[in-house]
């Protein structure tokens, strides 16, 4: 596989000190995709294998700048977008978005770290609803973020088909509703709906607890994106990554938290 030299992928999202998730996760899936990766970091976190212990959001003109810097010098196909703090770090990057208009977005709705840490501030729920939902190209949101957009629960398969569906009537082009937290017996099954397209991806459950994996579902989706594949295509190729990044997966802290091996996956990326 040759570099995609002529396009970018832009990440907008969190910093995770332990490097297991968030940007560091994102420009490791693009370098494994040999998309060149670009990041606008949108907040700050301290964080290792254990929790998150502090969040610091940088001044928004300072992330307007990276922003800015980005879209200035770089072909940027795909933008995905992770950890947007508040309320008006969201109105910011849905202002930049309108205004450069990249061919894609992939909107992965960080709410909470799988530590159970907050990672939203309440402010920003309908802000996100309203500003970054009808700009997404694709929305891939976990079963307990779904619930929180929808302001309804998830209990079963028929209410994960029905939740995609809404979640599609709310803005976004496309829907893939990730089922890791959805208890379905021994597979996990993400449900994709684009209003034509109705398809399930589903893989062995593995038992490990694993960190960063939304990350770089979304980020592996974006890189597949520019390399050109189909939204239904860069999907489950996006998928297949997580799966051989689990296999390969390694414990690097001193919880039993585990981290994808990027390098490992990147072989059939």
């Amino acid at each position: 596989m040759s570099p995609s030299t002529s396009v970018s992928a832009l990440t907008i999202a969190g910093s995770d000190s332990g490097g297991g998730a968030g940007i560091q996760a994102d420009l490791k899936t693009f370098a494994a995709h040999q998309v060149h990766g670009l990041s606008a970091i949108a907040a700050l976190t301290a964080q290792n294998t254990r929790g998150v212990t502090a969040v610091h959001v940088p001044p928004l003109d300072f992330l307007r700048a990276q922003i800015d810097a980005c879209f200035d010098d770089f072909n940027i196909h795909a933008v995905k977008l992770g950890m947007l703090a508040n309320a008006d770090v969201i109105h910011l990057v849905a202002d930049a978005l309108e205004r450069y208009r990249p061919a894609q977005i992939v909107l992965d709705p960080v709410m909470v770290a799988t530590s159970g840490a907050k990672l939203l501030e309440d402010s920003a729920l309908q802000a996100m609803r309203e500003r970054l939902l009808p700009l997404a190209t694709l929305l891939t949101p976990n079963t307990p973020e779904a619930e929180l957009l929808l302001d309804r629960r998830i209990g079963n398969a028929a209410d994960a088909r029905s939740a995609a569906r809404a979640l599609l009537d709310m803005g976004a082009r496309a829907v893939l509703l990730k089922g890791g937290h959805l208890l379905e017996g021994e597979r996990v099954i993400d449900r994709y709906f684009d209003g034509t397209n109705d398809r399930e991806f589903d893989h062995p459950r593995l038992p490990v607890d694993a960190h960063g994996t939304g990350c770089t579902l979304a980020s592996a989706i974006a890189a597949q994106l520019c390399r050109g594949r189909t939204m239904p295509a860069a999907c489950e190729a996006a998928i297949d990554y997580i799966a051989r990044g689990l296999h390969g997966g390694y414990q690097p802290g001193r919880s039993e938290v585990m981290v994808l091996d990027h390098i490992g996956a990147a072989f059939r990326a």
